[in-house]
């Protein structure tokens, strides 16, 4: 798997995916600087997690106009498969690859900790490795993290089964006790409409290996590789 990390000025986790997906893979990942126009031959770009452009304006609406989106989004509708990880998912509806957008938390304060998800669909290219409604723990760490989509989008990506993961309590409910920033119907990542595009907040390359406190999002990366390898 030919995979390619892209760095923005005031990306943080950049380097963390990147382990991640050496040590899954076997192969260094490519690591491109958002200045640059073109990208290699690559099968999984990544839009690592951070405080690009140091979240002016709103956050990932600066990286989304950088040269090397252009290219992203052109691999994108291709078919090629692309992972936006918090600050990556936020770039990602910035730039028309995902609809809806990341508000401010619902308590207007920055979260930083560990929630459960439930994964919705387990036949997608990023969550094989999972089994359907398996209730996962991974981190968060986010102060725009509410995800929002008028009333005919949220309708659309629920029916057409585009949400791949959501907030839930310990036993897989998702309830409103459970969403740590008032996301719409608990949504915490959604594909576009030809599966290839995954945005979420939480962070499964922090939570890849014991020594991290866990594996939970190790089967994420591993279900890439055995779909694109």
């Amino acid at each position: 798997m030919k995979a390619g990390v892209i760095v923005f000025p005031g990306s943080n986790c950049d380097r963390d995916v990147a382990v991640v997906l050496e040590a899954v893979s076997g192969q260094a990942p490519a690591m491109v600087w958002h200045g640059d126009n073109k990208l290699p031959d690559l099968d999984l770009i990544v839009l690592p997690g951070g405080f690009s452009y140091g979240d002016y304006l709103r956050c990932g609406a600066m990286s989304a106009k950088s040269p090397i989106m252009h290219e992203v989004v052109k691999r994108a509708n291709e078919g090629v498969a692309v992972l936006g990880i918090c600050n990556g998912f936020q770039v990602l509806t910035e730039s028309g690859l995902l609809p809806g957008a990341l508000m401010r938390n619902r308590d207007l304060d920055f979260i930083c900790r560990d929630v459960f998800l439930r994964v919705e669909d387990c036949a997608s290219r990023f969550t094989l490795n999972y089994e359907d409604e398996q209730t996962i723990r991974i981190p968060i760490a986010h102060h725009d993290g509410n995800y929002f989509a008028d009333a005919e989008t949220l309708s659309r990506i629920e029916g057409e089964g585009q949400v791949m993961f959501r907030y839930c309590d310990a036993d897989g409910q998702a309830t409103p006790e459970a969403n740590p920033n008032g996301s719409l119907n608990n949504i915490a990542g959604i594909v576009n409409e030809n599966g290839n595009v995954l945005g979420m907040m939480p962070h499964p390359e922090r939570m890849t290996e014991a020594a991290l406190g866990g594996c939970d999002g190790r089967p994420l990366f591993e279900s890439l590789l055995e779909t694109l390898s």
